[in-house]
């Protein structure tokens, strides 16, 4: 399915935009992710997707993983459960080339290439931006689908308590404590978070299945999360802020080499910003993030991969006139803990980056260049050019160009027996054409994409390692729309996906694993006084768990209902029922999903 069969389907969406929910951006609010640089979401060239906590709690989201299944693009699998493995494909690409950062620092395992998005903690998240379309430009390797930065929380003027209690099914139970605060020139914020739960069996049990063995019991979960923030405007030109996230959990699942996990992340750093003078503002910021796990077999244990990854990040940001100008120097140090041992187990990079964007008359112009030079892989240089223009009051339209890269992954190079040092980076060309509107009582966009990917990094079965052979093509085309009707916030996405592998070899033209062709979302939520009601719903084609094709998995459609009362000016109590018809459903072939289930939460809401 290309672009132009795809375009055939906007008149269609047009038709129900009016029925159609999502967490749609206010135009005003500042993204930064985008362009590394402060602008409002009507001013970035860049599809963005802002989730803020208010969202977060009106939806009720107990997990990271089901707050961005919400996100245009986006599509989640998981192996069975809470607290499982859960991978995240942006725009049709692989689960290890998107980029996820906290609070401004790169997150994920350095050996495994992807970020635990089930172990991090939803009551500690203050926003999420997630940008759909290449950022290598800007960010360097993995930013091939896009890139999703997560903001923990920060305090505001006066203390606020922060207070939840969470109970459910399969015995699940979650507490959140904190407080926040600050005045006109410091802030601070901590937050503790536990969960519990005894949750379901993970994976159907076949020993031609996915988890090689026979175990038909409950798979608990354990999590235990703290973040700390503060900042201070420690004179008038110069702030300092400094950030704790780490959490700690604890998954049993079915295997037969291994079915228990011991795992920690764990970010920090500190930041300095100093405006020198009304041009030119430059930022340090010095941070650490470790990706650890500790695994077992019962209780014997088994194998240890622990990662860190030490950043430093100079950014300088420059007005000209009404133009903006960004310079700036990117560094991580990589190093591997194992049992197994790597051939090589340490690495850095050394990015540079710029980025230039003006307008002229009702033209605007966004570009951007990078170079990375890493210690095992080479160098390699990335660039995006964008463009903007309104249509009418009301509308804009955007085009895109961009290239990115993902670099091979410790694993993929040195992990014993199976590692190949001779890998080279994957590389992508990336096009997107958009059109966004308002209305008197909403919001829409489509965006038309095509990405092309070329030395993907795929396993062989004769020399059993990897290696560059592959080539993928994918192209989509997103539809989003927010409306408010008769006090009805209602609003949804729709993504059109064709993600085709297009090696040339034996599975040449067929679908990529585990990404549907459709995948449609829709939800609404009023306020009765007191009360508040919400539904949504999802609905994901099938798709393939393998790039051969002969694995099936079955489309499904999902729904769920939510309502709260606020019975004191600052206490809710909201209740949630998940999968309300009990549909039976997998995101990967032989992993269980949950069935109908159902979460009561008592919330204190600060005024």
């Amino acid at each position: 399915m290309k672009i132009t069969l795809l375009a055939g389907f906007s008149g269609l969406m047009l038709l129900v935009s009016s029925l159609l929910v999502s967490a749609q951006n206010d135009p005003l609010t500042i993204v930064v992710t985008a362009s590394r640089g402060a602008e409002t979401a009507d001013e970035t060239l860049a599809p963005v997707t802002t989730i803020t906590r208010e969202q977060i709690e009106r939806t009720g989201a107990i997990s990271v993983p089901e707050v961005l299944a919400t996100v245009p693009g986006v599509q989640i699998s998981n192996n069975g459960g809470p607290g499982q493995v859960t991978s995240l494909f942006l725009r049709g690409t692989e689960s290890d080339s998107t980029l996820v950062l906290i609070d401004g620092v790169k997150v994920g395992s350095a050996t495994l290439g992807t970020t635990p998005f089930q172990d991090l903690p939803v009551n500690q998240i203050e926003k999420i931006e997630v940008v759909r379309g290449p950022r290598s430009s800007l960010y360097g390797s993995e930013a091939i689908g896009g890139v999703i930065q997560i903001f923990t929380r920060r305090g505001g003027v006066g203390t606020k308590p922060i207070f939840s209690v969470t109970g459910g099914s399969h015995n699940t139970s979650d507490i959140n404590l904190g407080v926040s605060g600050g005045d006109s020139k410091r802030w601070y914020s901590l937050s503790a978070t536990s969960s519990r739960t005894d949750g379901f069996n993970a994976c159907r049990g076949s020993f031609d299945a996915g988890c090689f063995t026979v175990e038909p019991d409950k798979d608990g979960y354990e999590n235990d999360s703290l973040s700390i923030g503060a900042g201070s405007q420690l004179a008038d030109s110069f702030n300092l802020e400094a950030r704790v996230l780490s959490t700690n959990g604890e998954t049993e699942f079915d295997g037969s080499f291994q079915n228990r996990s011991e795992t920690a992340t764990k970010v920090g750093h500190v930041k300095a910003e100093v405006e020198a003078n009304d041009i030119w503002t430059s930022s340090l910021l010095i941070a650490q993030s470790k990706d650890e796990s500790d695994n077992f077999l019962d209780d014997a244990f088994a194998t240890k991969f622990d990662t860190s990854r030490d950043q430093l990040s100079w950014q300088n940001d420059i007005k000209i006139n009404e133009d903006r100008l960004i310079l700036g120097v990117d560094y991580t140090d990589d190093e591997v803990e194992s049992d197994s041992i790597f051939a090589v187990s340490n690495r850095d990079n050394l990015g540079i980056f710029s980025s230039f964007n003006t307008m002229l008359g009702v033209h605007n112009f966004d570009l951007s260049l990078r170079n990375d030079d890493n210690e095992q892989f080479g160098s390699e240089t990335t660039g995006g050019i964008a463009y903007g223009r309104n249509t009418g009051s009301q509308s804009r339209m955007t085009f895109s160009y961009g290239t990115a890269f993902k670099a091979p992954t410790f694993n993929e190079l040195y992990f014993p027996g199976f590692g190949n040092p001779d890998l080279v980076a994957e590389t992508s060309s990336s096009v997107d054409l958009g059109f966004s509107g308002r209305t008197s009582n909403g919001n829409w966009s489509i965006n038309l994409f095509r990405t092309e990917i070329d030395d993907l990094i795929a396993f062989d079965p004769v020399s059993f390692s990897p290696v560059n052979t592959d080539q993928a093509e994918i192209t989509g085309i997103e539809f989003t729309s927010t409306v408010r009707v008769n006090g009805w916030l209602i609003g949804g996405n729709l993504t059109l996906l064709d993600p085709v592998d297009a090696s040339g070899g034996s599975n040449d033209g067929n679908q990529l694993a585990r990404r549907a062709k459709e995948n449609f979302q829709i939800s609404a939520d009023r306020v009765f006084g007191a009360w508040s009601a919400g539904a949504s719903a999802l609905y994901k084609g099938k798709s393939y768990d393998d790039i051969a094709n002969l694995v099936e998995i079955d489309g499904f459609t999902l729904v769920d209902l939510r309502t709260a009362y606020k019975f004191h000016k600052n206490w809710i109590l909201g209740l949630k029922i998940n999968n309300v018809f009990d549909e039976k459903y997998e995101t990967a072939a032989f992993y269980n999903q949950d069935g109908v289930n159902a979460m009561v939460t008592l919330r204190y809401q600060p005024n």
